[in-house]
């Protein structure tokens, strides 16, 4: 329940961005530049002057956006891939595991870089790079548990039936790995943040003015001695989605898992 407040605290704090944020993000006020925290600017200004907690605000925005379509492309795919994989086995099942074992093999920010280099510089290139990193995972995932449910008489029964692929798939495997999936989900989206957020850090993805935690963090670096608040903000922002999404994780995984109801 933890998680999940906190969530859906980070969640609210990007839909209602411009009636929470006191100022506009990208407003200029050199007069004001590095200040601490007052009755003004809660947590300071910037080094020009822009208001940090509603950048801040603002900024979730952009985590929240990229999170959520790059790990939907990486949940599609994977699971796709790990669903098909497991139905028809033999050399197609060799041949994509493999694939995602080399894709797997890669540091997630090293290949997140890579990709991005080929794409360019922007955010929707950032959401296909991280959601390119993800689509391993959940496709070893998806395998896994579409293998045990294979073996379920139900699945029989709708191959006797004459059920075809696709519906069987779709209808019968699906629906029952949606749970382990949903954990899996929840952790994606805590490392597509960080992997946003460092993607941003160093000049790859959201571009200034525009705020994202990651830029918001690298800016506060240079001024970290004159106003803390800069670094701080942004930071602290990552940890807390982050902790609130695997703490959702943890209890979804726990929630779920009939074998650890009794320890929960």
């Amino acid at each position: 329940m933890l998680g999940l407040s906190i969530t859906i605290a980070v969640l609210l704090a990007a839909i209602l961005a411009g009636t929470l944020a006191p100022h506009p993000p990208l407003l200029i006020d050199v007069s004001s530049q590095l200040q601490g925290p007052s009755s003004a600017h809660l947590l300071g200004t910037d080094q020009l002057g822009r208001d940090t907690l509603s950048r801040a605000i603002y900024a979730s925005r952009v985590s929240i956006e990229v999170a959520l379509i790059s790990v939907g492309i990486g949940a599609f795919f994977g699971v796709a891939i790990g669903s098909v994989s497991a139905w028809y086995g033999g050399a197609l099942d060799m041949a994509l595991m493999r694939c995602m074992d080399i894709l797997y093999s890669f540091p997630a920010i090293l290949l997140a870089i890579a990709i991005m280099g080929g794409l360019g510089t922007s955010v929707v290139n950032a959401m296909i790079a991280i959601g390119i990193i993800f689509i391993p995972g959940f496709a070893r995932l998806s395998r896994a548990a579409s293998l045990v449910v294979l073996k379920g008489q139900f699945v029989d029964a709708a191959r006797a039936v004459g059920m075809s692929t696709h519906r069987i798939l779709i209808g019968e495997v699906l629906p029952n790995i949606l749970p382990v999936l949903l954990v899996q989900v929840t952790s994606a989206l805590a490392g597509a943040i960080i992997v946003e957020s460092s993607l941003s850090f160093i000049g790859l993805g959201t571009q200034p003015p525009d705020p994202s935690w990651g830029n918001m963090l690298q800016q506060g670096r240079s001024f970290i001695q004159q106003d803390a608040w800069m670094a701080l903000t942004p930071g602290v922002a990552i940890f807390v989605a982050v902790l609130g999404l695997n703490l959702l994780g943890d209890g979804l995984r726990d929630h779920l898992d009939p074998r650890l109801r009794g320890w929960s």
